[in-house]
């Protein structure tokens, strides 16, 4: 792998991290024993596929590539108990976090025991009134309601105190997660979580729907009953692995790829109503579209009202009600994201006012800055600056924040460092939640510099572009990009290539368009190839008709009231050298 200079212009600087040319025989054995172009092979070698096996697995994600369900510690434990449940008609109370993968969890888990003849009632916390994880709303809303049993979907590895409150209530509580563990695990029943210490289960990188899909299939089992209708059910697992941003790899590229399949013609009335109110019926469901378009719209639920609702959405079973919550989710989404802009300028202003040479690690806080689009900001400001960035919602007495990271900082690592200075906190390496007195902010600002600047180097501040293989600009074709579908869905763990084409002429000036972006047309010597990037106006006056650069890319398809064309997205350019 070699490293490229980073790029001058005024955007954030980038360094290109190049992947290592594959082994050349590597490569002509695999296009021999597959039937693919070199190249092709080229980019399945230098993503880690070089054996012609994990290549076939890879481009064929099936069904029986999963694991089995049983060999998830404890599973068989909660199984057993959420039967005699079903059987005896105890009441099970499924209690979910809010957003997308909570609220998908919760769907999942009550319409299983639902369709299996069972009790339950699905309960969100109020993001805003009750706080996050499973809290004492969620135990008071347990026992009032008579539960027996009690299973958390997205949420309780780390509620320790709450689950023994349960517990003390004779009411059994089963635990599904997908977060990493505190110090100590919750003493019950049974805790459903890949990361917990001890568990064997071979894939560690389940979204929280994930943990609640292979419970339900073996409670189906278990309970003698056709799997169909849990299979059915993958739609919103492709959905909130998604919206997680759990990495696209092993089992959830399965699951997101015939997920994604499902969604596409999907039996879910709510569903159906969330992609029309979006404007994506009639088009193409791709992880994409799930991040960046239907996501939102069911996260904006739990940032700015009642996650529940979101839960009724994917419940519902009449047209009506759906359309209903639906309309009422994207008047939500309109309005996050008007917060969502003030409070990003507010941010900017407090961190271009530091300075920066002196700043690896970001705390803002202000008075009234929503909680619920915190994490959205801070995940803007990592991108355009470079640093892991903590956002917090203050008051006279409490500040509740969220964080979000770069790759070369573990947040979750680093929020250990400041464990003492913090009331509560949890997460993973690239985000978390903290909550701590107002009175000890000061003191959590500087010490959470100081932690990320033991932890980073300057280099570690600029952006990584990561280039999967350099080839000539001809080479970028519509056979091409045909071809790479079959690597999708992408995502993390699994992005769309990125290719280096090196001394490229430009046929014609650049074009600056609306929205700051900048069109370019490319030479590939044989027919003029269109370059669009985002944000890139600013560097229209580096270049002109004529000049050779080295360009970093993307190819995709181009489409526009039924026109399709193939189309370079930029990533970032340079003088050729």
């Amino acid at each position: 792998m070699t490293v490229a200079p980073a790029v001058a212009g005024t955007r954030r600087k980038l360094r290109w991290i190049i992947a290592d040319e594959p082994n050349p025989a590597e490569v002509a054995a695999l296009a021999a024993d597959l039937n693919l172009p070199p190249l092709v092979c080229r980019l399945l070698c230098a993503r880690g596929y070089s054996a012609s096996g994990a290549a076939k697995t890879f481009l064929r994600p099936r069904l029986d590539q999963l694991h089995d369900p049983l060999s998830m510690l404890d599973l068989d434990k909660a199984v057993a108990r959420l039967a005699r449940a079903i059987r005896d008609q105890e009441l099970i109370f499924v209690h979910g976090d809010y957003d997308v993968d909570g609220i998908s969890s919760t769907t999942l888990l009550t319409r299983t025991i639902l369709l299996l003849g069972g009790r339950a009632q699905p309960f969100i916390p109020k993001r805003l009134e009750d706080g996050y994880d499973l809290s004492g709303a969620g135990v008071k809303a347990a026992i009032e309601a008579g539960a027996k049993v009690v299973v958390t979907c997205d949420c309780g590895t780390t509620a320790v105190d709450p689950i023994k409150a349960l517990c003390a209530a004779g009411i059994d509580v089963i635990v599904t997660d997908h977060h990493l563990p505190g110090s100590a695990l919750p003493d019950c029943l049974a805790v459903l979580n890949p990361k917990r210490p001890g568990c064997g289960y071979p894939d560690k990188d389940l979204a929280a729907v994930g943990v609640v899909f292979k419970l339900a299939l073996a409670l189906t089992r278990e309970m003698g009953r056709g799997e169909n209708q849990v299979w059915q059910m993958l739609d919103l697992v492709a959905l909130a692995t998604v919206a997680d941003i759990a990495p696209l790899r092993g089992e959830n590229r399965v699951f997101v790829r015939l997920g994604l399949k499902l969604l596409q013609q999907t039996r879910n009335v709510g569903l159906r109503a969330l992609v029309n109110a979006a404007g994506l019926s009639g088009k193409q469901i791709t992880a994409g579209r799930v991040g960046f378009i239907l996501a939102p719209r069911l996260n904006a639920v739990g940032r700015l009202g009642a996650a529940i609702r979101g839960v009724e959405l994917l419940m519902t079973e009449t047209e009506h009600e759906a359309n209903v919550i639906a309309r009422d989710l994207e008047e939500l989404n309109r309005k996050r994201q008007e917060i969502d802009r003030a409070t990003l300028e507010e941010a900017r202003e407090d961190v271009v006012r530091r300075d920066l040479g002196e700043t690896f690690g970001i705390v803002l806080a202000r008075d009234g800055w929503h909680p619920g689009v915190i994490g959205i900001v801070a995940s803007r400001i990592v991108e355009e600056f470079g640093r892991p960035t903590i956002m917090i919602s203050s008051s006279a007495t409490t500040c509740k924040g969220s964080g979000r990271s770069i790759p070369a900082f573990n947040l979750h690592a680093g929020l250990i460092e400041c464990a003492d200075l913090l009331q509560k906190f949890g997460g993973h390496k690239a985000a978390a939640g903290v909550t701590l007195d107002r009175s000890r902010l000061e003191e959590f600002t500087q010490r959470f510099n100081e932690v990320a600047r033991a932890a980073l180097e300057p280099d570690d501040l600029l952006g990584q572009l990561r280039v999967d293989l350099e080839m000539p600009l001809a080479e970028a074709t519509d056979a091409l990009q045909s071809l790479i579908t079959h690597f999708e869905p992408f995502g993390i763990g699994n992005p769309s290539p990125v290719f280096l084409s090196r001394s490229v002429r430009l046929k014609s000036p650049p074009r600056v368009l609306k929205n700051e972006g900048l069109k370019l047309y490319l030479d590939t010597g044989s027919a003029v190839l269109e370059a669009i990037g985002w944000g890139f106006a600013d560097r229209a006056g580096e270049i002109g008709a004529g000049s050779a650069i080295d360009v970093v890319y993307r190819i995709e398809r181009d489409e526009y009231q039924g026109y399709s064309k193939l189309q370079a997205r930029l990533l970032d350019f340079a003088p050729a050298h």
